[in-house]
């Protein structure tokens, strides 16, 4: 079941993140399916996440996200992934800056009957803000 559900993950991040497709999410992710992680004032499920895709794809028009490794154990498929893109267009309410970007994080999908019902998402915006220049960068001691 693990390596059938890791094969899932990939098949939806080729299809998704890849091919900048955010309406692949249907082919994927459960009717039923829960972010547990969205943004407030952002819908938690399928509806929520392909807008929270598409403005990523809107803010960073040559965003490239690839697994840096995918693990999994029972209904559970953990990917650490790493993105990078040039800030060329809105995200929220924040204007383009044209400042480059490399940020990472940590996913945990929930796989059901071969569809994703659930993900957790992990990554440090304090940094991303920090590198679009929307706050300053802390001071190294």
């Amino acid at each position: 079941m693990s390596e059938e559900n890791k094969a899932i993950q990939r098949r939806s991040h080729e299809d998704i993140w890849d091919k900048h497709n955010p309406d692949a999410v249907d082919e994927y992710y459960a009717s039923d399916f829960i972010n547990h992680s969205a943004p407030p004032g952002v819908p938690a499920d399928r509806e929520g996440l392909k807008g929270l895709i598409a403005m990523y794809f809107d803010a960073f028009p040559d965003l490239e996200v690839t697994n840096e490794f995918v693990l999994a154990d029972g209904d559970k498929v953990i990917i650490r992934w790493n993105a990078r893109g040039t800030h060329a267009g809105p995200l929220g309410d924040i204007p383009a800056t044209g400042n480059k970007i490399a940020t990472r994080g940590i996913s945990i999908a929930q796989i059901s009957h071969g569809k994703i019902v659930g993900t957790w998402n992990e990554s440090d915006q304090m940094d991303l803000m920090q590198q679009l220049g929307v706050i300053p960068a802390l001071e190294k001691a």
